[in-house]
């Protein structure tokens, strides 16, 4: 038998890789394992994203990892924030010293022979290699060196600054001049009011509204909880309060979408000025929950639009001009910068190029196996949060599940396990059961789902706790031992 590196090799020291191996220094004190980060830095997307306000577009209160509450006093916490207690997570459960910096993983390749997994990085312009007995993915499914950018006819016309968020400038000044913002997700939503503090005036472009609730930056019952309760307690029941809550807002969108579609509806003909024009800017053509619901804290982009400093227009862009954009109503909107808020790119598993026993992995042809693992992919493990409630929460299933799993192949003395998947002739559908362009552009590079469990990707927490947590443990698994002789052995 090969001898490995590692027990286990984390692929992406963002917030799911930070808690895959928290969790393994919790559960499994004696494995070994490492973190292979592209970047010169922990936290993902928190670290990475510089754009004016960038903040969660869930509350802490869940998106916090649920062996370390958060403490601090906003729920819809900025990403400074956010980053500070990915590193403070980090350096608590030692982490920190095992995370190798500046290697970007390129190939893994598995060897039933040798029961594990080759892994080919590069760092600093050189070829590195590390063996492990398992290989966990935890970069992910953005793609964080550029993101979607839609080629915009006149673009090399306009005289003023075009920027994406993410590359962000440092340097940009906006103070003082007018801002076209392109898009209406989450990040538009959170750069307009952060940039209309500053600017002249900012205008959200959309082509499409998006359902918007405003939401408390700071949770009153927790707030009040803290003072009966103490901190650490408040945090416990602030927290099943607000997973039961987003439980019920998106069945309740599901099962009564017209109702919810009301309901949002009258909430932001309150928020914004009398006789606004809401149907055309704030109702979309979808129902509630076939896109993620944007959650704008203490309604700060409504209150930028009743002060005047913002604007949102509902049109299609006919081509940049010199001084801004052309829309095809006729309209021109006059802007010295324009911000490409125009979604974002998918990237299967960090990327990275599969193979099994020197066959290549086709992703579109695997299954996913209760949301963290693939049909005949040995040793493998992917967390991928939730779309619907807080990604850290599914996260954190996953790597209980995880370490579960371990502790079972530990006593029955297995080398390896794999997905076996009862019946191929089942009909499947796409991982990823979301509307959203940035979805519907890349969803047929990922692996599939099937229409059941333990092959159905759930998006209800309470189901998967059931399942990951105390659920069985090894069920639909091949699993195999290496003998002395170095003969595969199925068991």
């Amino acid at each position: 038998m090969k001898r490995t590196d590692l027990d286990v090799l984390i692929v992406g020291a963002g917030i799911s890789g930070i808690g895959a191996a928290a969790h393994l220094t919790q559960k499994h004190p004696g494995k070994s394992y490492a973190i292979l980060e592209a970047r010169d830095a922990i936290g993902g997307t928190w670290d990475l994203f510089r754009y004016p306000g960038i903040r969660s577009d869930s509350d802490l209160h869940t998106f916090c990892y649920a062996f370390k509450p958060w403490l601090e006093e906003k729920a819809i916490a900025d990403a400074a924030s956010i980053l500070d207690y990915v590193r403070e997570t980090a350096t608590d459960y030692g982490v920190t010293g095992n995370i190798r910096f500046g290697h970007a993983v390129r190939e893994a390749s598995w060897s039933t022979e040798d029961a594990c997994w080759t892994v080919v990085a590069e760092h600093a312009g050189e070829r590195v290699e590390l063996s492990a007995r398992w290989l966990f993915c935890a970069g992910g499914y953005y793609r964080y060196d550029h993101g979607h950018a839609p080629g915009f006819p006149g673009a090399e016309r306009f005289a003023g600054t075009i920027v994406h968020p993410q590359q962000w400038p440092e340097d940009l000044d906006y103070a003082g001049k007018r801002v076209v913002v392109i898009g209406s997700g989450a990040t538009a939503m959170t750069i307009v009011p952060a940039m209309a503090e500053e600017a002249e005036h900012v205008t959200m472009l959309q082509r499409t509204p998006t359902y918007v609730l405003p939401a408390p930056a700071v949770d009153p019952i927790a707030d009040r909880l803290k003072r009966w309760l103490g901190p650490v307690r408040a945090h416990r029941v602030a927290r099943r309060k607000n997973i039961l809550l987003a439980r019920w807002v998106y069945r309740g969108s599901r099962r009564w979408p017209e109702r919810v579609r009301r309901l949002i509806r009258r909430i932001n003909v309150k928020a914004l000025p009398d006789g606004y024009d809401v149907d055309t800017h704030f109702n979309p053509p979808y129902s509630p929950w076939d896109q993620r619901l944007c959650l704008v804290p203490d309604g700060d982009l409504f209150r930028a639009i009743r002060r005047g400093t913002a604007s949102v227009v509902t049109d299609r862009i006919a081509t940049f001009t010199e001084t801004g954009v052309e829309l095809e109503s006729g309209e021109h909107l006059e802007a010295d910068v324009i911000v490409t808020a125009t979604g974002l790119k998918l990237l299967p598993l960090a990327g990275v190029s599969y193979s099994v026993d020197g066959e290549p992995v086709v992703l579109r042809d695997k299954l996913t196996y209760k949301g963290m693992m693939l049909t005949g992919v040995p040793n493998f493990v992917y967390a991928v949060g939730y779309t619907n409630a807080s990604w850290t929460l599914k996260v954190d299933l996953t790597c209980e599940h995880f370490c579960r799993l371990l502790r079972l192949m530990d006593e029955a003395g297995h080398d390896w396990c794999s997905p076996e998947w009862p019946d191929p002739r089942e009909p499947t559908r796409p991982l990823l059961d979301f509307s959203a362009g940035y979805v519907q552009r890349s969803v047929d590079e990922f692996p599939r789902q099937g229409a059941r469990a333990p092959w159905e990707l759930s998006m209800d927490y309470l189901h998967d706790r059931k399942v990951l947590v105390n659920g069985p443990v090894g069920d639909h698994m091949a699993f195999g031992a290496l003998s002395e002789t170095l003969e595969f052995q199925k068991v």
